[in-house]
């Protein structure tokens, strides 16, 4: 060949080459749903600086409720309406059922928990273990006379500050409640007390922050050495050891417990904790699959997680909401004394009928979900949304807070107004539990949340009793129509700053 015919191809593999690349990298899909212009690489990280419920919420405003960003490497699907909610937690939910892979939570669970675990016949078992050995409305009953306890002790620390005249951290005090009732629950005792109690608090502050902390080498794999420079994969590793030691000291003092029991029927069913009722599965192996010792210690991880931040968050939202609104404070006080009768502590029976409070905490939860952006799922196959395509492994975030304001559905949104929950009108008969996808705080579905008996109880025993016996004011005579409602930045939407109240009793 000629150099002058080798020249005449020159266009025409130039040209070749430019099909093979416009075909090659042609999108699959053509009808993506909408999505905020974003830059190379980074794809829409830049837009979200901040809360990311917030964020989504605004962005979905602009964009629709079935809203599709590049989150780094990752597409991430964000649901921001009730219909699309239900869609993907129930038409659809076999599709939307997984979890995407996050390396924080995978390490800290073992990469063995149920709330993290993806889709399948692990999940499936441990699923059922905890739905029915563990989060029962038996056994979540059973647990009554430690909450109340707890309780009470919580009462007798907020008389002694009302004595004294000083002022109530409530935050405080609601998270070492919880924190309480949930070791009581799930470890057998507390771990409150001296040098150790001091280490354990420390080790699950710790726990709690890696579990939300931005991780941006899931977004960005490439630059997954950055958590070296920060310090984050040894902050995680050390977590985890820390863990995994106190685990083992607390798995092995049952052990002991048991053998030197005397009469193997001592203990009857209801006065196991958590740890009895694993190390039993583990023992029977009637689940059709070995259970090992790393799924007990991740399902306890999973109590705490779920039963101590959500319970306590829900508790500070509800008394700040209530502060701010001193005509409803007065309503549920004078429901809630009614019924106690006099009574200077309240237990699980007497709160059976006080549906303004049960109101009160609904309308706290729906303004305030614990966990706002719920847990991530992630699609397990193709699928066509509204008449959008969906790859498989798409990550999904549904906007729990962004739902629960939306005016679609709820009569002036915004306002805390507890009696939409019991006046006639579409709203009074809206719960929870998984089948009102325009208020979903627990989630819905397979992967709805399987601790909202056991959460709901500590939290409206908790404001029963905070009612009940105190008049409760904001220090210094400060307005409580100025009182700081923003939020902290973490997994779940706290309090920005804590919520710091001058107690009076009420005898």
């Amino acid at each position: 060949m000629t150099l002058a015919n080798a020249f005449l191809l020159y266009p025409f593999f130039f040209l070749f080459f430019v099909y093979l690349v416009i075909k090659f990298n042609k999108p699959k899909y053509k009808n993506l749903p909408p999505s905020p212009s974003k830059l190379p690489f980074i794809g829409n990280l830049h837009q979200v600086q901040g809360s990311p419920h917030h964020i989504f919420r605004a962005l979905a405003q602009k964009h629709g409720p079935l809203m599709l960003l590049q989150l780094g490497n990752v597409q991430t699907l964000v649901v921001s309406s009730a219909d699309l909610a239900q869609d993907v937690m129930k038409t659809y939910d076999h599709v939307f059922s997984s979890r995407p892979v996050l390396t924080f939570p995978k390490r800290l669970s073992y990469d063995k928990d149920i709330a993290f675990a993806p889709y399948g016949d692990y999940w499936r078992q441990v699923r059922k273990v905890c739905s029915i050995q563990l989060l029962n409305a038996k056994r979540v009953h059973s647990f009554r006379s430690l909450r109340e306890e707890e309780i009470d002790l919580v009462m007798q620390k907020i008389e002694e500050a009302a004595f004294k005249n000083v002022e109530v951290n409530l935050s405080l005090l609601s998270i070492s409640f919880t924190n309480d009732n949930v070791c009581r629950v799930a470890l057998g005792r507390k771990y409150n007390e001296g040098e150790r109690g001091k280490k354990f608090k420390s080790i699950m502050k710790e726990f709690t922050f890696l579990l939300g902390v931005p991780n941006i080498g899931d977004l960005i794999p490439s630059l997954a050495w950055v958590n070296y420079l920060n310090g984050l994969n040894a902050r995680l590793e050390k977590n985890f050891n820390d863990i995994d030691s106190f685990l083992d000291e607390v798995i092995e003092e049952h052990i002991e417990k048991k053998k030197v029991m005397i009469d193997d029927n001592d203990g009857c069913e209801n006065e196991e904790d958590f740890v009895d009722v694993m190390l039993r599965i583990e023992k029977d192996c009637t689940l059709g699959f070995p259970f090992a010792r790393d799924s007990t210690k991740a399902i306890i991880l999973d109590m705490f997680a779920a039963g101590t931040d959500t319970s306590s968050v829900s508790l500070d939202w509800a008394m700040s909401e209530l502060l701010r609104e001193p005509e409803i404070m007065e309503e549920v006080q004078k429901e809630v004394r009614a019924i106690a009768g006099g009574k200077l502590l309240l237990k699980d029976h007497d709160i059976e009928e006080m549906h303004y409070l049960k109101a009160v905490i609904k309308e706290t939860i729906r303004l305030h979900p614990p966990l706002p952006l719920l847990v991530p799922r992630e699609s397990m196959e193709y699928i066509n949304l509204h008449g959008y395509d969906i790859p498989a492994k798409t990550r999904v975030m549904i906007n729990a807070y962004a739902i629960a304001r939306d005016p679609l559905s709820w009569e002036e949104p915004e306002k805390f107004w507890p009696k939409r929950f019991l006046q006639d009108g579409s709203s009074a008969s809206v719960d929870f539990k998984g089948c009102d996808f325009q208020f979903i705080p627990f989630g819905a579905g397979r992967r709805g949340c399987p601790g909202m008996t056991f959460a709901m109880s500590v939290v409206e025993l908790a404001l029963a009793n905070l009612l009940n016996r105190f008049n409760w004011s904001l220090p210094k005579g400060m307005d409580a129509k100025y009182l700081n409602m923003e939020e902290g930045a973490g997994i779940t939407a706290y309090r920005k700053n804590e919520l710091v109240l001058i107690a009076k009793p009420h005898y």
